[in-house]
């Protein structure tokens, strides 16, 4: 079973994704923050990440930073209600950027694409 890590510091959005997400057949773990997510990182190894953005203390370009440093292997999909930050260098590392919606096809085919 592949795993996603679901980093959003908004728990109804978390509890959203994992209820589709498990429902596609992943496991899906959970962070609320940037040190919580590298720390799952770490120690679960997931074959996919997605990251919000605008998150309390750090923010998820630096958290996808971070997750590239130590593992440029495994695919982040930014996910954010913000368009601006598609334009932001740092996001730029990311493997691909969904705008957040009610409609979460958009996000399912980008994690179809990387993982399957």
């Amino acid at each position: 079973m592949k795993k996603i890590l679901l980093v959003d510091d908004e728990k109804s959005i978390q509890l959203l994704y994992q209820e589709e997400f498990e429902d596609e057949g992943y496991m899906v773990l959970s962070a609320l923050n940037g040190d919580e997510a590298l720390d799952k990182f770490r120690d679960e190894a997931p074959d996919l990440v997605i990251l919000d953005i605008q998150m309390p203390g750090m923010n998820g370009i630096e958290v996808l930073r971070q997750m590239k440093m130590i593992d440029a292997t495994v695919p982040v999909i930014l996910s954010s209600a913000y368009h601006e930050y598609k334009q932001d260098l740092g996001a730029w590392a990311s493997d691909e950027y969904v705008v957040k919606s009610a409609d979460m096809d958009d996000l399912k085919r980008a994690v179809r694409r990387h993982i399957g």
